[in-house]
């Protein structure tokens, strides 16, 4: 197998595909294409590994498979390697698994606007405006369920590190980054998640990273004014 990233530091989506192959235990290859750089129009039309998605990353080639889309790639891993990997067992954890993998697929717009993913960056003094931290607040509502539902087996939204966790780790990224205020309970699930090996490879190999993307480094806050 072989999946196509974009910048580690900027790209959670790429980050989302990454660690359901890391989560597979299946052997694959990174191939990294530098999203929005000189050229990157012309660049991603030239690039057949990236074709099928219309130049959008992560994209998973399994021989002549191709998966893009980061819950699809979770979904077609878990049809190789069983879907327990990925997801609770019990069927009421497993709906509630599901669930708010589609909500953060779907939803929380107005976060990822106002807190574009920079793993590098630390933000001091950020605000956002009321839907964001409207959705801050569901975010860590769906997660003090699941720790209290489900979490007794371990660190995680589950208890062992699932998809759940997957989706909702560029999220730890983004409240790091902007200094999102949480309570204890949502401060311990997001040092578990920032600890993770996974998580740390990723983290340090975007620091090594050359590439800058200016309008994600300064986001603008609500209103549009910096």
């Amino acid at each position: 197998m072989k999946l196509i990233i974009g910048n580690r530091n900027y790209s959670s989506w790429s980050l989302r595909g990454w660690l359901a192959c890391k989560q597979s235990g299946l052997s694959f290859a990174e191939i990294q294409m530098p999203l929005y750089g000189k050229d990157w129009d012309q660049q991603k039309k030239l690039h057949d590994e990236i074709a099928p998605s219309a130049g959008k990353v992560p994209v998973l080639w399994d021989g002549d498979a191709v998966v893009w889309d980061s819950l699809a790639i979770i979904e077609y891993l878990a049809d190789r390697v069983g879907r327990d990997r990925f997801w609770p067992k019990s069927d009421d954890a497993r709906a509630m698994a599901r669930s708010m993998v589609a909500e953060m697929h779907s939803g929380y717009a107005a976060l990822r606007r106002q807190c574009p993913m920079n793993i590098r960056r630390q933000v001091e003094g950020w605000e956002i405006d009321e839907v964001a931290r409207n959705e801050v607040v569901r975010i860590l509502t769906l997660w003090a369920e699941a720790r209290a539902r489900f979490g007794h087996g371990g660190p995680f939204l589950f208890g062992t590190f699932s998809a759940a966790d997957i989706f909702y780790a560029p999220v730890v990224c983004r409240f790091m980054t902007y200094g999102i205020a949480v309570p204890g309970f949502g401060q311990a699930y997001m040092e578990a998640i920032w600890e993770h090996e996974w998580l740390q490879a990723w983290v340090t190999a975007a620091a090594d990273e050359e590439w800058v993307i200016e309008q994600w480094e300064i986001p603008s806050p609500p209103g549009g004014k910096r």
